[in-house]
């Protein structure tokens, strides 16, 4: 048999060492691991936000071309619903300028059309009275 006697392990000076370098490497690894996340986030957030610049670019020049094909379509229709609306209004003044004309009543220019010759009548009818020698006829 050996004359070697068996120690303990509480008492193991080689193992007591061994585990302190075991520990102090997973605290190294650690740190280097913490390290490493951090340059490589800081990396990471950089090409994402090139990466969305990069789409940005690219899709504002189909959102501008959408925009636009939009606001064509909608300048079309109010062309042809400003001509609609034209129309309706044309075909109402003529159908109550009938309505009225049916039931005998004058249209503006008819009614202008008679002040303007009575003006006239009332002028001549002016000039008569004021004539000097129409009173010693009667």
């Amino acid at each position: 048999m050996s004359d070697e006697k068996p120690t303990k392990p509480e008492t193991d000076p080689q193992l007591a060492d061994k585990i302190k370098d075991s520990a102090r490497q997973i605290w190294l690894a650690g740190l280097g691991a913490y390290t490493k996340a951090e340059e490589d986030t800081g990396r990471f957030f950089d090409r994402l936000v090139q990466e969305g610049e990069q789409l940005e670019n690219k899709t504002r020049g189909v959102v501008e071309k959408q925009i636009k094909s939009v606001e064509d379509r909608v300048e079309g229709v109010r062309e042809r619903a400003t001509g609609t609306w034209d129309r309706l209004e044309t075909m109402f003044d003529q159908r109550v300028s009938g309505a009225l004309r049916r039931l005998g009543i004058p249209r503006r220019e008819e009614i202008e059309a008679l002040q303007q010759r009575i003006e006239v009548l009332e002028g001549e009818l002016n000039r008569i009275r004021q004539r000097p020698g129409d009173d010693e006829e009667e």
